[in-house]
């Protein structure tokens, strides 16, 4: 893609895997999980667990695993067991640098995430992470808003999204940041171009058509989507 190809105005990110390093902490629960009930957890799953929203996570940890357990006591173990590390999180590589870059050339930004409005307050509670939130516009959480019928992989969350900037811009126009293949599932489907930071044991086919795939957002080139180059 060159910078003719592309007028990109406005920057929607999600949260978990792609701002803050939470869903390798997730990944970890869910591997003590399948664990402590003598079952094998499988990268092949993780797609599958990334990116969605609670219930349907918590659902599919039920299905796969054979636990023998309710939604809510599933949600109760996975609570007890990320609340504290959800608190010290920290920024994925390169996404304070960047963020703060956009913010610098008056680019609007806004948070589409599966995160409940509750488990968002829990992950930009530490002061850090409250100066970076500034930036954005607005945020919606994919549970609890009326506007969001339906979660990632349906495009509905970044929908919502854009049309809550002020203009609303024609999705064309905005780039989406995401880790998961929901989420890139979801951006495409909204008509926005989406710039994925998978989890390395991703199989590649489910990434490959992104608009771009990097390691880190510390390789994204901003020049590419029409954007201001970050300075060294």
């Amino acid at each position: 893609m060159t910078e003719k190809d592309s007028c990109i105005t406005h920057i929607i990110f999600d949260v978990d895997g792609t701002l803050l390093d939470t869903e390798s902490l997730y990944e970890v629960a869910y591997r003590k999980i399948a664990e402590k009930f003598g079952k094998e957890f499988k990268d092949e799953y993780l797609p599958m667990l990334a990116g969605q929203l609670g219930d349907v996570v918590r659902q599919n940890l039920i299905d796969l695993f054979e636990l023998p357990l309710s939604l809510e006591e599933i949600k109760c173990v996975l609570r007890s067991m990320m609340e504290e590390k959800l608190y010290d999180s920290n920024f994925m590589p390169g996404a304070e640098k960047l963020v703060k870059h956009f913010a610098a050339h008056g680019i609007p930004m806004a948070i589409a995430t599966s995160s409940t409005p509750d488990e968002m307050e829990l992950k930009t509670k530490r002061h850090d992470k409250k100066c970076l939130f500034q930036y954005f516009t607005h945020m919606v959480c994919g549970v609890g808003d009326p506007d969001v019928k339906r979660g990632k992989p349906e495009p509905d969350i970044f929908l919502v999204c854009a049309s809550r900037f002020p203009g609303k811009p024609d999705p064309k126009n905005v780039l989406v940041f995401e880790d998961s293949v929901a989420g890139k599932t979801a951006a495409l489907a909204a008509g926005m171009k989406c710039v994925m930071t998978p989890n390395p044991h991703f199989d590649k086919k489910l990434t490959e058509d992104a608009t771009l795939v990097i390691d880190t957002l510390d390789y994204f080139k901003p020049e590419k989507f029409g954007l201001p180059p970050l300075k060294d």
